[in-house]
């Protein structure tokens, strides 16, 4: 699509007069700026009544980007009302989780089964593509805008009742998955059941409901509702324009929409970044690793990432020099083909009038974050097309999966302070931290290429998923599962079997009881010379061997950690939240087994990730996030991209604080 990286961002030019877009070009220029995304909140501007469409703002937009040798991701803007449309059709206003009908105000504010907002939204993207699909400045349709929030109202729920119709087909079969025989809760007509919300099943908030089963379809239901409003803005775009490529942007690990779902109706996944305050690197590598996974490791885009600081937390600390340099290679590390920020210009006025951007309400260029902004432009520029296209050879995968994330979070017991995200990151940053490049993938992916795979708090477990990963096993692989894994199947119903279920007989374990405790409790695993905390699985072994035990309570001497032989591999069993450290030698001990450990695996705060071009070229990304220099030496023979210097293989190699080396392997 382009002969480098694509590097811009959110443009807003609607809000200013035309001498401020003179400038905004000429400092475009200055920073390498050669992408931009516009019309993301434009539909008031291009349709100020119903039969009224004015393109004349958008005619200019794109014209001058096009003069100025610019491209652009040419957004639909549906993903906030005109306050017409509200007005005319309040169906239109969400209903909330308390029932109350909201009116007109902020963004993603639509409800997604409003044949209104259908009718118009649809009608919007096709008189875009029916202007601009032969636009000379034309890269990408950026449909919507990180698309979430569900509704409660009466359409919704006729439209939940049609959705169970498709899945479930008899009442008998609804009845049965979720378990209505429970509380008097049989149906004998589709028109009973009602969306589970806090005037139904929940209460004290959405994560506690009666009946999981209702409450988890919702959640399938809401992520299949707002992909329909998608598929249809992409469908008026495809009357129109059969080839520029389609992408929403999305939110990395957020939990109310399943991307998986939405994946396969992408032409490439795309998402915005902005990791918790006190995050680690290895969180938004994580949320990297699984946007890539989403297209079976095809690169996607950084959509968004703020050049300086967010506005919509309590506090919103600056980046500090060198960290949106270390950020933007980090993403591009993981599989991003483009690098683009929010927001080019400060927005003058409403709730982002704080959120940094690449030009500030003085327009100077002489700033610390535009000359930073400025000076990774040239360095993309030097990078090129070198790693556009290139893939992640990894050997090790990490299944992340909705549906378990739901059912855990929604379950009443063992322990609600088990936080799915948090400890697939636990695993994930061991195995990162030691090198090894992680696959982030689905339960549905095949998983013949890996040699490892990880499946964290894997709570429920769906289909043929046990036999694949006894494949991986029984071929020489390593598997590994934890506690609260293969309790449920895909209705939240529990197994009827021994725990850890379906996956049992690979584990080579079974648990009949399971201890849950306040945070501040802590159990010693001696062995590992750690701790565990909120969850203490009582294991007993069928097979496996206790590599870790208890150090106290009436379980002590019983297995924490085994590990079960299975054909030519082996699947360990992880009983109880370990502390990073224990996490940290179970993880090495695998990767250990098959060569895995990266290069330096002694220096956890420097970050490796590889990336193979689409020509066979191994591009290995050196990262350092200490603010410490760090000395190493080179892997192999080679030449860093950024810099033009060659060193052979043992040489050595110095990484400034946040520095970073694009390393392309000759030997």
């Amino acid at each position: 699509m382009t002969g480098k990286i694509p590097y811009g961002g959110d443009y807003n030019p609607e809000q200013w007069p035309r001498d401020v877009w003179d400038e905004d070009h000429r400092l475009f220029t200055r920073a390498g700026i050669d992408t931009l995304t516009v019309g993301v909140f434009s539909w008031s501007l291009t349709q100020p009544a119903e039969e009224t469409y004015d393109f004349t703002v958008l005619d200019r937009v794109l014209d001058r980007a096009a003069a100025e040798g610019r491209q652009v991701c040419l957004a639909t803007g549906t993903a906030a009302l005109p306050p017409w449309l509200a007005k005319k059709y309040p169906e239109v206003n969400r209903t909330d989780f308390e029932g109350r009908r909201h009116r007109y105000g902020q963004r993603h504010n639509f409800c997604p089964s409003s044949p209104a907002y259908r009718r118009l939204s649809t009608a919007m993207a096709g008189r875009l593509a029916e202007r601009y699909a032969d636009h000379p400045a034309l890269l990408a349709w950026h449909i919507n805008n990180e698309y979430g929030g569900a509704c409660y109202c009466e359409r919704c729920a006729d439209a939940f009742r049609d959705w169970l119709r498709d899945r479930y087909a008899t009442l008998d079969a609804l009845n049965d998955a979720w378990w209505t025989t429970f509380w008097s809760h049989r149906y004998t007509d589709w028109a009973e059941i009602e969306p589970p919300s806090a005037l139904t099943e929940h209460w004290r908030g959405p994560d506690h409901t009666a009946f999981q089963g209702i409450t988890l379809d919702y959640f399938r239901c809401t992520t299949d509702a707002l992909l329909g409003c998608f598929l249809a803005e992409k469908e008026a775009i495809r009357r129109y324009d059969p080839e520029t490529p389609v992408t929403t942007n999305f939110m990395g690990m957020f939990r109310p929409l399943d991307y998986h779902r939405w994946a396969p109706h992408l032409d490439f996944a795309s998402w915005d970044s902005y990791p918790p305050l006190d995050a680690p690197p290895t969180w938004p590598a994580l949320a990297h690793d699984l946007m890539r996974g989403l297209k079976d490791g095809a690169p996607f885009w950084l959509m968004e990432q703020t050049p300086s600081t967010t506005a919509s937390r309590d506090v919103n600390p600056l980046r500090r020099p060198g960290e949106l340099r270390l950020a933007t290679f980090q993403a591009i590390a993981h599989g991003a083909d483009a690098a683009l920020y929010f927001q080019m210009r400060a927005s003058r006025g409403a709730c982002e009038k704080y959120h940094g951007a690449v030009i500030g309400h003085a327009g100077r260029d002489d700033t610390r974050v535009f000359g930073e902004v400025a000076d990774l432009g040239k360095e993309l520029g030097l990078l090129g097309d070198a790693t556009l296209g290139a893939r992640t050879p990894a050997r090790t995968a990490l299944l992340f999966d909705w549906d378990s994330w739901w059912a855990l979070e929604i379950s009443d017991g063992p322990s609600r302070l088990v936080k799915y995200q948090e400890v697939v990151h636990t695993y994930y940053r061991a195995a990162r931290e030691a090198g090894a490049d992680v696959d982030v993938v689905p339960q549905t992916a095949d998983l013949t290429a890996y040699d490892v795979v990880l499946a964290p708090v894997l709570h429920m477990v769906k289909g043929d998923l046990a036999g694949r990963l006894e494949a991986v096993a029984a071929r020489g692989g390593s598997v590994l599962t934890t506690f609260l894994s293969g309790r449920v199947d895909a209705h939240d119903r529990a197994f009827l079997t021994d725990v850890p279920g379906p996956l049992a007989p690979l584990m080579g374990v079974r648990v009949d009881e399971c201890d849950a405790r306040q945070s501040e409790i802590a159990q010693s695993i001696p062995e590992l010379g750690s701790e565990a905390r909120l969850v203490f699985e009582i294991v007993q072994p069928r097979g496996a061997e206790p590599v870790a035990t208890y150090g106290g309570d009436f379980y002590a001497g019983t297995p924490a950690v085994t590990r079960n032989a299975w054909g030519d591999g082996e699947a360990w069993y992880v009983a109880t939240a370990l502390d990073q450290p224990g996490v940290d030698q179970v993880i090495r001990r695998i990767l250990t087994r098959h060569d895995l450990l990266g290069p330096y695996a002694d220096h956890p705060a420097v970050e490796t990730a590889t990336r193979v071009a689409p020509d066979g070229t191994r591009i290995l990304f050196v990262l350092n996030h200490a603010t410490e220099a760090a000395h190493l030496t080179a892997p192999a023979t080679v030449t860093d991209l950024l810099t033009g210097k060659r060193a052979e293989k043992g040489a050595p190699l110095a990484l400034d604080p946040l520095g970073v080396a694009v390393l392309r392997l000759l030997s």
